[in-house]
């Protein structure tokens, strides 16, 4: 018997044209994968991380909905929460917040849907199949279409890139916290169980 193994890259991008409709029905029934679409319309297709970084992960998102709980301020998402950013993109990413008077500014629809805003603030947690290169260019997109302040962190090299608009990436070796700053006022990223 001949097998052929034909191995695809992950994640996965797919040039699909597809409705905002036909992309959120995709994305729900298919729940077992994570998708986005770029500004131009390119599907990207991302399989479920490895347990480890899905153990970090839940980890940032506890903490900042512990914060965020404590001070109502605004809404925290995790990781399957979407967003659709003004230049057209529908990004998902790994931790985010959303300041409460541009949230409650959206209709229940909207609520329902990938939320038609870019996170106040938005976090990556690199997992080792991502690239960093593409990782990169995601940060600067969620500033360039609003975020206030963006978090890359990279496990591998224990190293912290802070995103924040109109000003150059502060790269930080081995922090053991971070702080939210004045975007999200007295919250403290943990990192002992992120490293």
């Amino acid at each position: 018997m001949n097998t052929n193994t034909v191995t695809l890259p992950a994640p996965l991008e797919l040039n699909i044209d597809l409705t905002d409709e036909q992309f959120f029905q995709l994305c729900q029934n298919n729940r077992d994968l994570r998708f986005e679409r770029t500004a131009t319309g390119e599907l990207v297709i991302m399989p479920p991380t490895g347990s480890e970084t899905s153990d970090r992960n839940a980890d940032l998102t506890y903490q900042l909905r512990g914060w965020s709980r404590q001070n109502q301020l605004g809404k925290s998402f995790d990781s399957s929460g979407g967003f659709k950013l003004p230049n057209g993109a529908e990004r998902s990413p790994d931790a985010s917040w959303v300041k409460m008077e541009r949230w409650n500014a959206l209709t229940q629809a909207e609520k329902k849907r990938f939320a038609p805003l870019c996170p106040d603030f938005v976090v990556e947690l690199m997992s080792p199949s991502d690239s960093t290169e593409k990782t990169r260019a995601k940060m600067k997109e969620y500033m360039d279409n609003g975020a206030r302040l963006g978090w890359l962190i990279n496990r591998q090299q224990q190293q912290v890139e802070i995103y924040r608009p109109n000003r150059e990436v502060e790269i930080l070796q081995s922090p053991q916290t971070l702080s939210g700053e004045d975007i999200l006022p007295g919250f403290v990223l943990d990192l002992a169980e992120i490293w």
